[in-house]
């Protein structure tokens, strides 16, 4: 069983789509893009599996409230941070330690390369590992694995797929907006 109880969890829409967000007592535990029913019945059966307790949908839990305001708030344009706590519970190892880095390292508006993270992690030969990382992040846009870039300035590889990920970039200024 979890140490945090109940886990909650709610579907808001968002500029990149409808986004399945969870919570425990300890802060946000995940976010899950395309949360359409298929996506969100998958999400869940992996919180069940993982966290060892049954998921309570609950839009209106205070432990949702702050995770929902700040995402409105970026899509519409600002925090240029978030200031949420979150639950790690469900990474370890290198890819905990290398999303953490990427939480308080990578400013919003920035990017980094793939082995450039590796490298401030303490594993400058570790850029496909830090590839893995980003595409096991259990809280994508809240940890900003869209950041990550190929050194030769390609966006790389991104869980919500690539269409999202430029939109996130061109949301922080890094690109420009798609034109469609």
């Amino acid at each position: 069983m979890n140490s945090n109880g109940v886990v909650e969890w709610a579907v808001v829409e968002s500029d990149i789509g409808p986004l399945l967000l969870a919570a425990t007592g300890t802060g946000l535990v995940n976010v899950v893009f395309h949360a359409r029913p298929e996506v969100r019945e998958r999400a869940l059966a992996q919180l069940r599996a993982r966290l060892g307790t049954e998921p309570v949908e609950n839009p209106g839990s205070a432990r949702l409230g702050g995770p929902i305001r700040e995402l409105a708030a970026y899509f519409a344009g600002s925090p240029r941070e978030f200031s949420l706590e979150l639950d790690w519970s469900l990474t370890s190892g290198f890819n905990r330690q290398v999303l953490r880095e990427l939480a308080v390292g990578v400013p919003y508006g920035t990017v980094v390369g793939y082995g450039d993270l590796a490298a401030r992690v303490g594993q400058p030969g570790a850029a496909q590992a830090v590839g893995a990382a980003m595409g096991s992040n259990p809280l994508p846009v809240v940890v900003p694995c869209h950041r990550v870039v190929e050194s030769d300035g390609g966006l790389g590889g991104f869980g919500g797929g690539l269409d999202t990920k430029r939109k996130l970039l061109a949301l922080e200024g890094v690109l420009p907006q798609p034109l469609f």
